[in-house]
């Protein structure tokens, strides 16, 4: 059990770690959702100025959930489609061999996943078959016509492959923006975590984060913190050698 001491400087840590990427920039008290009021720390030059001793908290929580979610080696959709977002989403999913989604969303990505798995095997065949020499066997023209069809799956469906199920959790960077991913995740009852500004309705998700989600630094800060998170619960619940 770590000592009080030492906790309070980690979270300390955390929250400078935090203030540096620029967490605690909200937008404009005009913009604020009522249900983001009690992670207000203060106004500022009419900017809502976010309490990140509460995003801490926050993301402690969502860190513990991810870890859980690792070691039983459970399936995180990393959703971040916004120009901000899309490379950090994508990077952080890769090594933790997750799928991601860093172009647009795709209606029915959840709902009507059986749909959707089709274009996702018609992808992993083409692959297959490109590796193979397998489209040998088509004119110039047709290749070149499945080139065009397969490039576009390719833009949409390239962080998809490999999900044969609809995932066990979202990870999602700006709820309001992936409002579809979100209400899609309710829909068939897959909990989100989510990084949210003061302008989203967090009622609905079971693990926010309340913090900058149109910064970089920020972005980056949070998404790593969970892709962390996710590491740490696969090696902890690794197998200690003997």
């Amino acid at each position: 059990m770590p000592k009080t001491k030492d906790v309070k400087e980690n979270s300390d840590t955390v929250i400078e770690r935090m203030f540096r990427a620029g967490a605690h920039y909200g937008y404009s008290k005009t913009k604020r959702h009522p249900s983001l009021s009690k992670y207000i720390y203060a106004t500022k030059d009419k900017g809502d100025i976010i309490d990140l001793e509460k995003t801490s908290a926050m993301l402690e929580e969502a860190s513990e959930f991810v870890k859980s979610l690792a070691s039983t080696n459970k399936i995180v959709l990393f959703v971040g489609t916004k120009p901000e977002a899309k490379e950090i989403a994508k990077n952080a999913a890769l090594p933790l061999n997750m799928p991601y989604v860093s172009e647009r969303w795709i209606g029915g990505t959840l709902s009507n996943f059986i749909e959707i798995k089709k274009r996702i095997t018609e992808l992993e065949n083409y692959r297959k078959d490109s590796a193979e020499g397998a489209l040998d066997k088509y004119t110039k023209k047709e290749r070149g016509v499945l080139a065009k069809k397969m490039e576009k799956l390719e833009r949409y469906y390239a962080g998809l492959v490999g999900m044969n199920k609809t995932p066990d959790a979202l990870f999602v960077i700006d709820a309001k923006a992936e409002h579809i991913a979100v209400t899609e995740a309710r829909s068939k009852d897959i909990p989100v975590i989510s990084l949210v500004n003061s302008d989203s309705n967090i009622k609905g998700i079971e693990y926010p984060i309340v913090g900058n989600d149109s910064s970089m630094p920020s972005i980056k800060f949070f998404t790593e913190a969970i892709a962390n998170a996710y590491k740490s619960g696969i090696i902890s619940s690794a197998p200690a050698k003997a």
